[in-house]
């Protein structure tokens, strides 16, 4: 792995995946890194298995468990704090709905390298993909582009390395799943380089989705709306300057 081991953790939010979960962690472990789970306050009977596993493997699982359900927003804020909290240079975040493969954990931190943010990239027109997926998905690429002047095959993937010293996790504008593109407008806009590795996707017959049709794109729509402002008053400026500084500096 380029990215060193011993600077690597594995974070995997979870909300009731009871069915998935297990498997997931497991083949985890298979790649000898540390987890932090967070469990975001399932109901399902998942808190259980994490809780067995956690005492199978004290040394190598931090499980933080939410009383309510907070979001995967405010999941992922909190694994970020204490993987610095515990030196890590690298968080690679993994759903825990069976869709991704932990055992591509090792492609990814292959191209882990400085302040890269790498990002697994999904074939959002495969056959099998869910097309309310294809449709937010595309969507969000768009927007993404235009706030940023980036582009990227797969805005929403949760399977990522980040450089977690140096993304903008603690200021958060929402707690939910859609907190992962507010992470990659502003880790672009901060001028990180990010790279997309093509990934395989599958969906399990007991994977769950909490994804929300019309609510979630509401949501996302305001988020896009307020990120296209910043990107006028904050992120083009900011980005101008970094091309003028670097233009001056060759």
């Amino acid at each position: 792995m380029a990215a060193n081991g011993q600077h690597t953790v594995i974070v995997i939010p979870t909300y009731n995946n009871v069915g998935t979960i297990k498997d997931v962690v497991l083949r985890s472990l298979q790649l000898d890194l540390p987890l932090i789970i967070v469990d975001d306050g399932s109901t399902d009977g998942s808190g259980l298995i994490l809780g067995q596993i956690r005492e199978s493997y004290p040394e190598t699982v931090q499980l933080i468990t939410f009383p309510t359900n907070k979001g995967k927003g405010a999941a992922l804020k909190e694994a970020f704090r204490h993987a610095i909290d515990r030196d890590f240079t690298y968080a690679v975040t993994i759903d825990a709905d069976g869709q991704h493969s932990p055992e591509e954990i090792p492609v990814l931190l292959e191209k882990a390298s400085g302040k890269a943010l790498v990002i697994g990239s999904r074939d959002i027109s495969a056959d099998g993909m869910p097309s309310g997926n294809t449709f937010a998905n595309r969507f969000s690429n768009f927007w993404f582009t235009v706030q940023t002047l980036c582009h990227l095959p797969d805005t929403q993937s949760g399977f990522r390395v980040y450089p977690v010293k140096e993304i903008n996790f603690r200021n958060l504008m929402t707690n939910r799943y859609e907190a992962e593109l507010f992470l990659l407008v502003f880790s672009a806009w901060k001028g990180l380089p990010f790279v997309p590795v093509p990934i395989h996707v599958s969906y399990p017959e007991d994977r769950v989705s909490h994804f929300r049709p019309i609510l979630d794109f509401v949501r996302i729509t305001v988020l896009n709306i307020s990120l296209c402002i910043l990107a006028i008053v904050y992120g083009y400026p900011r980005m101008f300057i970094q091309w003028l500084v670097r233009r001056v500096g060759r």
